[in-house]
């Protein structure tokens, strides 16, 4: 295997062998190739650092102290990547151009009663079906008796509460319910059994209140954050890109850049 050196300095097996912890990735050889690769960064930007004379200075944040070389590449990129903020119109063109990111999710209050089986267990859960549609009908016929059943039959917690499960979003029930839920109308129970992983529900939506889309002054600090964020990392890689083009690298391609740095 061929070592990895950038201007002749030499970055030994075992370092890389150390930071291939610090990655996930499909496979070890893949996971090998983004250790190498941080570490001829990391490499780049300390030789840079160095050059500049830079000392360091560790700063400590939440009680946990910089070492002297994430001092030296904080205080290179400080000096070296000047990025613009994000003033009003940046941000409020942005927001206007992705309003559903700003949009508060809509939230389900829903009751049902559930026949606990599993799916593997075919003739458990054929018995939950079948009792799942009687009781479905009853509560058809008798809605007023759903709370009754839910406490009665239901094998969730919920049945204390009448099978009430409280304002839930999209994303924190099981797919084939928010499936049933977000085409039902308030007061409505749904006139199938749903079928999920616990086993067979009986459903009732209860209220749904639809998601508002939050005004501009109250995302605006959120938004600058995110596209100051987004255009920084943007210069950090390009940064990196034009350090690379200037230095001499075997044993591993960095993609390298020859142009000014843009912003």
């Amino acid at each position: 295997m061929q070592t990895v050196m950038v201007n002749d300095v030499a970055i030994p097996h075992a370092t890389i062998a150390r930071e291939v912890q610090n990655h996930q990735a499909d496979s070890p050889a893949l996971a090998w190739q983004q250790a190498i690769r941080a570490l001829v960064v990391r490499e780049l930007l300390l030789q840079r650092a160095h050059a500049l004379k830079l000392a360091p200075d560790p700063r400590t944040d939440d009680g946990a102290r910089e070492t002297d070389e994430e001092s030296l590449i904080r205080l290179l990129l400080e000096r070296e990547v000047i990025t613009p903020k994000a003033d009003d119109a940046v941000c409020r063109r942005y927001y206007d151009s992705n309003p559903e990111r700003f949009c508060s999710p809509d939230l389900f209050e829903p009751a049902h009663i559930l026949l606990k089986a599993r799916r593997d267990e075919a003739e458990a859960y054929a018995k939950a079906e079948a009792q799942a549609v009687a009781v479905l009908a009853d509560v058809q016929q008798h809605p007023a008796r759903f709370d009754s059943l839910a406490k009665s039959l239901s094998d969730c917690p919920s049945a204390m509460e009448g099978g009430r499960l409280g304002q839930v979003v999209l994303g924190e029930t099981t797919p084939e319910f928010e499936t049933f839920l977000v085409a039902m109308e308030p007061g409505q129970i749904c006139p199938t059994p749903v079928r999920t992983h616990y086993g067979v529900h009986v459903l009732r939506l209860d209220r749904r209140v639809e998601g508002v889309t939050l005004p501009f002054e109250a995302v605006r600090d959120r938004i600058a954050a995110y596209l100051e964020e987004r255009t920084w990392r943007r210069a950090v890689s390009q940064y990196v890109s034009l350090l690379a083009g200037q230095a001499r690298i075997d044993g591993f391609d960095l993609p390298a850049a020859t142009s000014p740095l843009v912003q």
